[in-house]
C-alpha cells in the first residue's frame, strides 16, 4: 500500500489561488482532521476553513474530493484551492505533514498515475511536455502527443505494415 503525498500543485509564488494536493490511502481522513465545513462529497466543490486547531481558522478553501480508482492517481486525491499566500500554502502543507503525509517529490503524482495504469508512458512524458511548453507548435504537439496522438500513430503503423514488426525473426536472432 502506498502512503500518503502533499504537495502545492501550483507555481511556488504569491498567488489569488494555491491548489495543495493530496493522494494516498489518508488524504481524506488528513484533510478531514483540518477541515470545519460541509462533509465532502466526491467530485463537488465543498467551501469550507481550514483550521490549525479547533476554532483557530487559518483560511477559507474549497476542498475537492476524488475517490480511488477515479482519480487522476488511481488513489484518494484531494486538492484544496486556498489563498495563494506562501505563508498560507507552506502552513497547509505542514499541517498534512504532521498528521501523516510526507512532501511528495517531483513528478511523483504522475509516477502513480502511470504505476496505477491511469497513464500510459507516452501520457506521462507529455505532462512534462506540456508543463515545459514555451510556444503553441510545442504545446500543440505535447497536447496530441497526451491525447494518444502517438499512441495512434504507432497502432496505424503496425496495422498498415500487417504486423510485421512485432513479429519473431527467424535466423540467427537479428
Amino acid at each position: 500500500m502506498q502512503d500518503t503525498i502533499v504537495a502545492v500543485s501550483t507555481a511556488w509564488a504569491p498567488a489569488a489561488i494555491g491548489v495543495i494536493r493530496l493522494s494516498g490511502p489518508d488524504a481524506l481522513s488528513i484533510i478531514q482532521s483540518l477541515w470545519k465545513g460541509p462533509k465532502p462529497k466526491p467530485r463537488c466543490a465543498t467551501l469550507g476553513y481550514i483550521q490549525e486547531k479547533e476554532g483557530e481558522v487559518l483560511d477559507q478553501a474549497l476542498l475537492l474530493y476524488f475517490p480511488a480508482p477515479h482519480s487522476y492517481t488511481g488513489e484518494d486525491v484531494v486538492e484544496l484551492s486556498c489563498h495563494g499566500s506562501l505563508y498560507i500554502l507552506r502552513r497547509v502543507v505542514e499541517l498534512c505533514i504532521e498528521r501523516g503525509a510526507r512532501l511528495a517529490r517531483p513528478g511523483e503524482f504522475t509516477l502513480r498515475a502511470y504505476l496505477n495504469r491511469k497513464l500510459s508512458l507516452d501520457q506521462a512524458e507529455a505532462i512534462a511536455d506540456l508543463i515545459q511548453a514555451q510556444s503553441a507548435a510545442a504545446h500543440k504537439l505535447a497536447l496530441s502527443q497526451f491525447r494518444g496522438g502517438y499512441y495512434e500513430k504507432v497502432r496505424t503503423f503496425r496495422q498498415k505494415t500487417g504486423g510485421v514488426l512485432s513479429a519473431p525473426r527467424a535466423g540467427n536472432g537479428f
